[in-house]
């Protein structure tokens, strides 16, 4: 089984693999139902691809990929959630691997929020297992198939004939899975890095783009570029690691590992700093750095951080404008208060407007609506605002 990024892996500086690049058209592909053959190597190039196994994701295995599409052959792509769980060998996936295949975005073809399979995997399992208890008893679970009237659904469950459709007798499960709030993208990209072990869909970071490019902030990659012999320079990144040591005079430190856009970089921290900013220092978190750097030689710089803040806080103070587009369908006088009571929640005081766009498709117009005062609009608060239900795309301006 794969994943595929038409956009390929970006190396960082000393050729580990920093980062994976794709656009909202071009993005990670869904993939248990275009697994290749080979499920069980690791990383493979293709022409204007990268081809990733998903053998190789935590908590997955060969063999157990090897399952699914010994399935998928057998029996043809899954259709959907149901058909998987219905088609699903839990001797194989246990409930933390079918977590990594959401985690990495494996499902999405079949249900695009990636939360909500990650938070009923153990559903997914249940209903798995029962129907592999049906399959060895020759018998299977007709609870969900029958109409109010007592007769069997015309859902694909039974055929007119009164025998079973090819449709029931590869799945016959019915899922009732627990609401989940979708991911920011944000908790996405982390999501994905913890089961991957590196950013595939894209990077944290940019969501920070515009903002980033209006300060000047510079790239660690176009940094390290510049530096001949010594230099500084602010770098926006995403905490991967820190590694506390004391020196032989007991002194505090701490070796961190950083990634932006172009790449992972390690630099050290002294104890000032690392007293002042060890809440920081969270994988995951987004900060922006103070990086001082000697040139030792042609391939190898000596980095040092001279000072970490929180990125949102620096971003927070460029003042910008969001448009939440809203999708009408979804504007329900009973869906509508719940939604905006939920997007309030997400609001916070700041420098940045935000403007409500609702679509009006029978008078070919939409409204736009200002909200009064000045909110936060960094991409944490924008991320948030994305996962409010009816929300179609928030767009800064």
């Amino acid at each position: 089984c794969w994943v595929s990024d038409p956009l390929g892996l970006t190396p960082a500086r000393d050729g580990a693999i920093g980062s994976a690049h794709s656009t909202s058209e071009q993005g990670v592909g869904p993939v248990l139902q275009e697994a290749g053959k080979q499920a069980g190597s690791d990383t493979i190039y293709k022409p204007g691809a990268i081809v990733y196994a998903l053998a190789a994701l935590k908590n997955i295995g060969a063999a157990a990929m090897e399952t699914v599409v010994a399935e998928r052959t057998a029996n043809g792509p899954f259709k959907d959630l149901s058909d998987f769980a219905g088609r699903l060998d839990t001797k194989v996936l246990n409930k933390r691997a079918l977590e990594m295949l959401s985690a990495a975005g494996a499902f999405e073809k079949l249900e695009p929020n990636r939360a909500l399979v990650h938070g009923n995997a153990d559903v997914i399992l249940t209903e798995a297992g029962k129907r592999g208890a049906d399959k060895a008893s020759g018998q299977f679970d007709m609870l969900g198939a029958m109409s109010s009237d007592g007769d069997m659904s015309s859902d694909g469950n039974m055929s007119s004939d009164g025998n079973m459709s090819a449709e029931n007798k590869k799945s016959n499960v019915v899922l009732n899975l627990r609401p989940a709030r979708m991911w920011t993208p944000m908790e996405r990209l982390d999501m994905e890095f913890g089961a991957i072990g590196y950013f595939l869909s894209g990077h944290p970071l940019d969501e920070y783009e515009t903002a980033l490019a209006s300060m000047g902030v510079k790239r660690f990659s176009d940094f390290a570029n510049d530096v001949s012999g010594s230099g500084s320079a602010r770098i926006a990144a995403i905490v991967v690691s820190a590694r506390e040591r004391r020196s032989a005079k007991g002194n505090k430190f701490a070796f961190g590992m950083f990634s932006d856009a172009s790449g992972q970089f390690e630099a050290i921290i002294f104890g000032d700093t690392l007293s002042a900013s060890r809440d920081l220092l969270e994988a995951g978190t987004p900060v922006m750095l103070a990086v001082a750097a000697d040139r030792v030689d042609a391939d190898t710089l000596k980095l040092r951080i001279e000072s970490i803040q929180a990125l949102d806080a620096v971003v927070g103070n460029v003042g910008s404008m969001l448009r939440v587009r809203f999708d009408p369908s979804q504007l329900s006088a009973q869906r509508l208060a719940p939604a905006i009571a939920e997007l309030r929640s997400h609001l916070r005081p700041g420098r940045g407007e935000i403007r409500l766009v609702v679509p009006l498709p029978d008078e070919a117009r939409e409204v736009e609506l200002s909200l009064p005062g000045r909110y936060d609009v960094s991409p944490s608060c924008r991320g948030l605002i994305s996962t409010v239900p009816g929300v179609l795309a928030v767009v800064e301006a």
